[in-house]
């Protein structure tokens, strides 16, 4: 596993140096430490790390509220760390968007995969979050050229086929996208 950048929080600040050790025995570095929830987002939202490890139980803000801003902003994938195994916990952790979950007392060996599981799914998570992001503008922008093509049939009695040419066109020789140029003229025939 490569090494990883983490914000580590506990309001315990022994398990912190244990966390903080097992996780530099494994050949991490935890770039910033936090005792409460709002520090731990202020944090990551600063140190941009490749995993943020939170407690649950955490004074301000506790470490699922944490990890749901966290979450929301894209910053890094959240492994929670707790002594508590409840199955209401559980769901909140999931329903907030955590990755990874390791029930205290914690070693090296379970660690290990829930940290290989909570990066691997971050990344597929913002891989299909893009491909989902990408899909939506193609859309977008058929939607638009297709609205675009009506007003250029109706309005110089053209094909579908030539309409479409004519977007095209115009956007080889000025250089815009097929988008900009659907735009412009769904703008001008609102002028019109």
């Amino acid at each position: 596993m490569e090494k990883l950048r983490v914000v580590i929080a506990d309001d315990e600040s022994i398990i912190r140096l244990d966390l903080k050790e097992t996780l530099q025995r494994m050949g991490h570095q935890v770039v910033a430490e936090a005792g409460d929830g709002r520090a731990a987002v202020e944090l990551a939202r600063q140190h941009r790390p490749d995993l943020v490890i939170l407690d649950i139980k955490m004074p301000e803000m506790d470490g699922v509220d944490a990890a749901k801003e966290i979450s929301k902003e894209r910053v890094a994938p959240v492994l929670l760390l707790t002594a508590y195994s409840q199955q209401d916990l559980v769901r909140r952790a999931m329903e907030a968007g955590v990755f990874a979950y390791v029930v205290k007392p914690f070693t090296e060996s379970d660690l290990l995969p829930a940290i290989g599981v909570a990066t691997a799914r971050f990344q597929e998570f913002n891989t299909i979050s893009e491909e989902a992001a990408s899909l939506s503008d193609a859309l977008e922008t058929r939607k638009l050229v297709d609205r675009a093509k009506g007003i250029l049939m109706d309005k110089h009695n053209l094909r579908e086929q030539d309409a479409f040419r004519r977007i095209q066109q115009q956007s080889m020789n000025t250089r815009k996208s097929m988008r900009e140029i659907a735009e412009a003229i769904l703008l001008t025939s609102e002028l019109a």
